[in-house]
């Protein structure tokens, strides 16, 4: 079994308001977010990329656990989560979360790939965790 952790700081309103978050491994360390990154286009970050981002990692960690099932071992895979924030009622929601993965992946067939895809986006922990769509395009580069 294993435990991390995440932080928040935030300070003030919601739209004159700041945040910051951190990582237990510091790979953030009071990175800034808020209103303005989260809704405005502005820098910082906000948590649906942080959720896109441990999305795709774990999306594609998953696949090559079970590529190695299959016998197949990627030379490279980049996989991009676009989360989709949708404003529902009174609040907010993610309603989506589409996975484009590109892999280049020797001696795999398509139908392999995508059926090893199709299962590492059904069963990586994230996927679970996640009360949403969630859709994929899956390709195989040369």
């Amino acid at each position: 079994m294993s435990t991390t952790s995440g932080s928040a700081k935030w300070q003030g309103g919601i739209k004159d308001g700041k945040g910051a978050i951190s990582t237990k491994s510091g790979a953030l360390s009071d990175y800034p977010y808020g209103f303005a990154s989260r809704f405005e286009g502005k820098p910082g970050s906000n948590p649906e990329e942080l959720i896109g981002a441990a999305h795709a990692a774990c999306f594609t960690m998953a696949l090559s656990l079970i590529l190695g099932e299959a016998k197949l071992t990627a030379e490279q895979m980049e996989t991009k989560a676009d989360v989709t924030l949708e404003k529902q009622g009174d609040g907010f929601a993610i309603t989506a979360i589409h996975l484009t993965l590109a892999a280049k992946i020797p001696g795999a067939d398509d139908a392999t790939f995508q059926d090893c895809a199709a299962k590492a986006k059904a069963g990586c922990p994230v996927s679970k965790l996640l009360n949403t769509k969630i859709t994929l395009d899956a390709k195989l580069v040369s």
